[in-house]
This record gives C-alpha cells, sequence and structure tokens, in this order.
C-alpha cells in the first residue's frame, strides 16, 4: 500500500492540500516509530487530526488505528473522506456512517478525481 499512499499525498498536494502526515508514506516509519514510545506515536497523531481540516483515510485494508482515527476526526467535527480500492470489504462501521464520505475507486487516475470532487479547494 506504500505506493498507493504516495500517490495519493502526492496528489493531495497537487490539488492544494497541506499534508501534515506525510510520514505515513515513509518507507522508515516503521524504524521511526521504534524509537519512540507509544503514547508519542499516539499524541503526535492525535496531534495531527487537531491540527487538520479533514481526514483522508485508505480503508482498503482493515486496521483498528486508522478506525480509531477517524472516530476521533468524527468527534472532533473534521470531515473524514475514506477512500479504498473498488474490490474491498469495507466495514458497515464505515460505508454506513453519514458523517463519513465513503468512496471506492478504480485505479489512480479515478482516485486523483475522486479526492478533487469531495475534498474542498484550500
Amino acid at each position: 500500500m506504500l505506493p498507493t499512499y504516495i500517490q495519493i499525498i502526492e496528489m493531495l498536494k497537487k490539488q492544494g492540500h497541506t499534508v501534515v502526515s506525510e510520514h505515513v508514506a515513509s518507507e522508515l516509519l516503521e524504524k521511526i516509530e521504534e524509537k519512540i514510545t507509544d503514547e508519542e506515536i499516539f499524541n503526535n497523531d492525535i496531534g495531527y487530526i487537531d491540527e487538520c481540516d479533514c481526514l483522508v483515510a485508505e480503508v482498503t485494508t482493515p486496521s483498528i488505528g486508522v478506525g480509531y482515527e477517524i472516530g476521533y476526526a468524527i468527534s472532533k467535527g473534521k470531515l473524514v473522506l475514506c477512500i479504498h480500492r473498488e474490490d474491498a470489504n469495507v466495514s458497515a462501521m464505515v460505508r454506513g456512517n453519514r458523517r463519513i464520505i465513503s468512496v471506492p475507486y478504480m485505479n489512480i487516475e479515478d482516485l486523483d478525481n475522486t479526492i478533487e470532487l469531495h475534498l474542498p479547494n484550500s
């Protein structure tokens, strides 16, 4: 998924959005996170959500952490855009929540259009 994350970040930046959590697309993420505590990771991630206007989550692969971040962002009144491959089995907790924009994509070009369509311009 790392190449997809990199492309998503590039698309967001190209469209004029500021990405506060670019580190998620780093090949060194695991090595970086080995050097800090779980509490520091938690505080950093919550801080990124507090700082942002919207949360874009790639939810093709289920993740408890991403689910937590989505719930936190919703509780803070943030716009939440969940994107996923068309063939993904996305949780009903994401698809059924009216406060989440959940959109499938077929390919990278489709994803670029999806992001542009669903996020406000910076």
